[in-house]
């Protein structure tokens, strides 16, 4: 499978610069300094292009996992923060301001995001209006409905997205040169679902090689799902037994089953997992770009998994204390997801640190004087994501969208929602028996604790001083929240699920108190705006 995966990696690597270029041509200068004679309008396609034009909309998904655009999603939320530290991090307040719900639609998370996700909107756009036509030369082994259902899939992704973190979005089908106007979000969570539903029965159904890191129909079950988990967000409209039919499908597939440790989805070399339904392949050299651990490691651990390009100074992407007091003494969870304690190269030398502790042993302890600033031993790091002993600039680990044990919790969060807390504690417990190896007894979960209040203490810290806000969050199903955040914490489903159980603009951790409850969609970059007339700016974000 690895020879597969570096085969779809190089693709969608060398298509994708193709393919915003030939997207650029409809933005052109009319001074452009012309370098070819090959344009859209005079390039022939070949057996073999189709391919080639939904791999580069594929390729487009690596920019989600950016320095900038997967965190919109994490640190924001409750689970993780990047404060300012000796070495900087600042960067004019972007972190900050993502932490303290201030943005605005300059910040940088905003337009990055948006820009990725609206490219690869246009990329798919384009790839299903050429594989439409009747005259397209598809190659013997290319069959035009499933790689238009492909397509589609992949196109409503983008588009789960954007009305997710956008609210009403344009909603643009079509390559066109016209200014779209925007389309209310539950007119664009209709389409998602119309063309994920249409286009289901000509996806591939049997994992393989040939289709990983592909959208078949289990990954096209797996989004659906999502979008119907959130529906009552999204729509005002719960849609919980529509959810558990297509968790239902994916578990009675056979397809996919857990894997047996807690990590083994995001290993090294994770295309061998078991439980993973999506993932975004990357590849230090045909699909680089991945490289959380830089953010997240001390520059002194460098020597820990000697790593031919160091992290970033003391590191900043870090667990929110609070968010670490929830867990179980004896979760698995809590060790092999985290960093903590006393560091140490790999020769088992103490580590020192550089900063503010120059000389001192640098041991990560779970605390932090606030959301602001904080010093190069306080907070937890994330390792969830494998790190290579040896590893140069970027990662080799595949990001996982989807896997099987968040198909599991979702079904059973909709049992909880409607009824079934039995149902759903048999789920749940399912999930977390891995994670309760040496306790097993420690596992079981019932109904009735799914109900219980979350363990987790929202308020603010101050000189490293908690000051509980008073009120219990979130207000129903705590317990199952909890369950949530232990299970998928820095998997980009936080600020979501926050949303979803009513309270990402109500609750108060670290440094953040709430700001409004406007802050549950991010707001447009006003650059996108301010270029089109018939485009409005998200409310209360108006300059």
């Amino acid at each position: 499978m690895k020879d597969m995966k570096h085969i779809w990696k190089y693709s969608c690597s060398i298509l994708c610069s193709l393919a915003v270029l030939v997207y650029t041509t409809s933005c052109t200068d009319l001074n452009e300094e012309v370098f070819s004679e090959i344009t859209e309008d005079t390039y022939e396609y070949s057996p073999g292009d189709a391919s080639r034009l939904i791999a580069s909309v594929y390729a487009d998904l690596r920019y989600y996992i950016g320095f900038y655009t997967y965190y919109i999603q994490e640190i924001c939320a409750d689970e993780m923060v990047q404060p300012a530290n000796a070495a900087g991090w600042d960067d004019g307040g972007v972190f900050r301001r993502m932490h303290l719900h201030t943005w605005n639609a300059e910040q940088t998370h905003v337009i990055d995001h948006w820009a990725t996700t609206y490219t690869g909107i246009l990329l798919a756009n384009r790839a299903i209006h050429l594989l439409s036509e009747e005259d397209f030369p598809f190659s013997p082994s290319e069959n035009k409905e499933s790689m238009l259902a492909e397509t589609r899939a992949l196109r409503a992704y983008y588009y789960w997205n954007a009305l997710d973190n956008y609210g009403d979005v344009p909603l643009v089908t079509e390559p066109t040169d016209e200014f779209p106007d925007k389309t209310s979000r539950k007119e664009v969570y209709d389409f998602v679902v119309k063309e994920l539903l249409e286009c289901m029965n000509d996806l591939p159904e049997v994992k393989s090689t040939a289709n990983y890191g592909r959208f078949t129909k289990w990954a096209a079950k797996a989004l659906l799902a999502n979008v119907y988990l959130n529906a009552e967000v999204y729509t005002g409209t719960p849609q919980w037994e529509a959810c558990i039919a297509q968790c239902n499908d994916i578990i009675n597939s056979n397809q996919y089953q857990l894997d047996n440790h807690y990590l083994d989805p995001f290993k090294v070399y994770n295309e061998g997992s078991l439980e993973n339904i999506f993932v975004i392949p990357f590849d230090h050299v045909y699909a680089p770009g991945f490289e959380i651990y830089k953010a997240c490691l001390h520059a002194a651990n460098q020597d820990t998994y000697q790593l031919q390009d160091g992290p970033w100074g003391p590191g900043s992407y870090k667990a929110v204390s609070q968010f670490i007091d929830t867990y179980e003494e004896e979760d698995e969870r809590l060790d092999v997801t985290w960093l903590k304690g006393q560091q140490y190269g790999a020769d088992g030398s103490i580590l020192t640190g550089f900063y503010d502790m120059m000389g001192e042993p640098l041991v990560f302890v779970n605390s932090m004087p606030d959301g602001i600033f904080t010093g190069e031993a306080d907070g937890y790091r994330m390792v969830k994501y494998e790190i290579e002993v040896g590893s140069r600039t970027f990662m080799n680990n595949d990001f996982v969208v989807f896997r099987l044990a968040q198909v599991y919790m979702m079904k059973a969060e909709c049992l909880l929602r409607t009824g079934d807390a039995d149902g759903a504690a048999e789920l749940v417990t399912f999930v977390r028996q891995r994670a309760f190896r040496d306790h097993p007894e420690k596992a079981r979960v019932t109904g009735s604790q799914l109900k219980e209040p979350s363990r987790y203490v929202y308020g603010t810290v101050e000189n490293y001083v908690l000051t509980p806000q008073g009120k219990q969050f979130p207000e129903q199903y705590g317990r199952m929240y909890d369950e949530l955040g232990w299970e998928f914490v820095g998997e980009m489903f936080r600020r979501r699920d926050m949303i979803r159980f009513g309270h990402f603009t109500k609750a108060e951790w670290l440094s953040h108190k709430p700001n409004g409850d406007h802050r549950s969609v991010f707001p447009i970059p006003q650059k996108t705006v301010d270029s089109n007339p018939n485009l409005e700016q998200n409310p209360d974000y108006v300059q």
